[in-house]
């Protein structure tokens, strides 16, 4: 399978997506997207949009919002919905070959990934005629009527590590409600969404609906801060989130949801299954070479079994050490490269650093062919200061920590200004629901990493954000809520 294989070459040809149509956008300037496995260049015309085309989508937005769209009824939403999953499924072989060939993600990962993101829509489509409001009694001499309403165009802005899945985690939701929506796919890895876009006319979306604008951080501020949007969701880095929140506090005030990543604990008891324990400690910080934001990147293992589970993270990490090099979009390879040649040094910096300040186990050389490719890395008994310890690497490197008491290892999971996910390994179902009351996140995992579910709420604590995608809780970010009251007697 090649890139020859498709011919949409719209998508890859610097072109933007309003009102239903690929168009050429007026800014000029331009960025390069790169293959991962070997760095070539994909296409050199990726367009880093102006203020006017920012102002053309949004404007192509509002007037979807007061047309046809603010006439369709929520079941001719959910019609629109469930035919574009059907369509994106139908799809999904091409879907997964344009995100992999920008990001580096294996096509087997994405081959399974793209049926849950159409699953995705379904939920919401399921949801977009069962929205309600509420009638509070007259006791008082006042009817009172609760509407939940469209809060109205409302931008996204997505990640270069699963850019397909988070567009449909913000979007879907926010059309089911009625909203418009415009998208700002990352500058890395845009071609995925694009495609999607592609799909929309064909289930249905009037004009002007979905938008798309592409570009760098400049593209992006310029969505957070414009003040015909009433609503902006982003997903990426702590740093960018506070200067998103600033941007869209400074301009209308408008709503804002944040995914902003972590650095996620799994904490190992010694009645724990040892095998199921070391594979999932392996998998959750090599899935997508370590670019996941729940990636268990903290092990804390009880002393009493700590070296089988090193020696058995050990193993595994150099059994997917020894495919580095294969190729992400052929069957079979499931540990490809990082998404550039700027993410590998990054992760290799960390490395660098964390040698000096942790024992390392295995991993840490650098792969000299083409690609971006980086071994899993695993470092132990780190220092409590170190910035392998402390920082989201998004790299495919474990730290274990040994730990003796579960007090201790309470206190060690909660010190960290992230709060996105945790994970226990136990057979003791009181210590089940002993720690996860304890701990300071937004989701945790029991005996498995790394799961999102389309009806559960997923967000974080602390740094790790504020809002909730997934399940029914965005549909009421993505709301604005009005009371009417009628005088009923004198």
């Amino acid at each position: 399978m090649t890139q020859e294989d498709y011919s949409f070459p719209m998508i890859i040809g610097g072109k933007i997506f309003i009102n239903n149509k690929f168009v050429d956008p007026i800014a000029t300037a331009t960025s390069t997207v790169y293959n991962g496995k070997n760095n070539t260049i994909i296409t050199d015309k990726h367009s880093i949009c102006c203020v006017e085309d920012v102002d053309n989508a949004v404007a192509a937005a509002h007037a979807a919002l007061n047309g046809p769209w603010s006439e369709f009824t929520g079941l001719q939403r959910a019609k629109c919905l469930y035919k574009f999953a059907d369509l994106l499924e139908k799809n999904a072989k091409e879907a997964a070959y344009y995100e992999s060939i920008c990001s580096g993600r294996v096509m087997d990962r994405l081959s399974t990934e793209v049926p849950w993101i159409a699953d995705v829509i379904r939920y919401y489509a399921g949801w977009a005629d069962k929205l309600e409001g509420e009638y509070l009694q007259d006791d008082d001499g006042f009817v009172k009527i609760v509407r939940h309403e469209p809060i109205g165009v409302c931008g996204g802005i997505t990640p270069w590590n699963g850019p397909l899945m988070v567009l449909v985690m913000k979007a879907a939701p926010a059309l089911a409600v009625g909203n418009t929506f415009l998208l700002k796919p990352p500058e890395k890895s845009p071609l995925s969404s694009l495609f999607a876009a592609s799909l929309l006319q064909q289930a249905g979306f009037p004009d002007g609906v979905f938008n798309v604008v592409t570009g760098d951080g400049t593209t992006g501020a310029l969505i957070s801060g414009h003040t015909g949007i009433n609503m902006v969701s982003f997903t990426g880095s702590v740093e960018v989130g506070r200067k998103i929140a600033a941007a869209a506090n400074a301009s209308n005030m408008k709503r804002v949801t944040l995914e902003l990543g972590g650095k996620s604990p799994a904490i190992i008891f010694p009645d724990a299954e040892l095998q199921t324990a070391i594979k999932w400690a392996s998998i959750g910080v090599t899935m997508n070479a370590g670019q996941v934001c729940v990636a268990p990147s903290r092990v804390y293992v009880h002393e009493s079994i700590a070296d089988a589970v090193i020696a058995g993270v050990k193993e595994e990490f150099e059994r997917l050490g020894s495919t580095l090099g294969l190729d992400p979009q052929e069957s079979g390879t499931n540990f490809g490269p990082v998404i550039d040649r700027s993410q590998y040094e990054r992760v290799h910096k960390y490395i660098e650093e964390g040698i000096k300040d942790a024992t390392l186990v295995t991993g840490g050389y650098r792969y000299e062919k083409d690609g971006n490719y980086i071994p899993p890395t695993l470092f132990t008994d780190p220092d409590p200061k170190a910035s392998i310890y402390q920082d989201e690497i998004f790299g495919p490197v474990l730290c274990i920590r040994r730990f003796s008491e579960e007090e201790e290892v309470i206190k060690l999971a909660n010190n960290t200004s992230y709060g996105l996910a945790a994970y226990i390994f136990t057979e003791d179902m009181k210590r089940v629901f002993r720690l996860s009351k304890r701990l300071e996140a937004g989701t945790v995992g029991v005996n498995a990493v790394n799961m999102l579910f389309p009806n559960a709420p997923f967000g974080g604590y602390k740094s790790s954000g504020v809002g909730k995608e997934l399940g029914k809780y965005p549909l009421r970010d993505y709301s604005a809520t009005k009371t009417i009251y009628i005088k009923t007697r004198d």
